[in-house]
């Protein structure tokens, strides 16, 4: 999924840049493992604190606060601070729980929230998967759902 997402940004002169928490960077080392990606993306870091939320993509303290990181807002809020830092044509987000330890009733372990923006539009995805999947499958597991939301989001931008 990655080749076919680097030869659509090649084609349309597009650039991306990828702001992770519960990936943990599995999402940038799959969209990097493609030759010639350094064409296409501008800048990935990996925010797993929230202070590192808050200081380099800008969520606000109100936001992790009433809704905590894991959470719609943080990941809209994640992927919009991202543009202001990088200006990239697409910017993607990731926060969530892969556990197995953590999680509650309203927040298990195995829920990611994943934002993907553009000045012109934004969509945000919550993903829930099985909390008995182990972290390693679970993290695999975000990151292939938002490759393929990342791939469908192309095919309307």
């Amino acid at each position: 999924m990655e080749k076919k997402i680097g030869e659509i940004l090649i084609q349309r002169g597009l650039t991306i840049s990828t702001a992770e928490s519960c990936t943990g960077g599995l999402l940038s080392s799959k969209l990097t493992d493609v030759s010639g990606s350094s064409n296409y993306i501008r800048l990935n870091v990996v925010t797993y604190a929230n202070e590192a939320k808050h200081k380099i993509l800008g969520v606000t303290l109100e936001t992790l606060e009433k809704h905590g990181a894991v959470s719609e807002e943080c990941a809209l809020e994640m992927a919009q601070g991202l543009y202001k830092l990088t200006n990239s044509d697409i910017c993607v987000s990731t926060t969530g729980i892969a556990g197995p330890t953590g999680g509650s009733v309203e927040k298990p372990v195995g829920l990611m929230y994943s934002a993907i923006y553009t000045p012109q539009k934004h969509q945000i995805y919550k993903i829930l998967l099985s909390p008995n999947i182990d972290r390693i499958k679970m993290k695999e597991k975000f990151t292939q759902t938002v490759l393929n939301n990342i791939y469908s989001f192309l095919a309307f931008v």
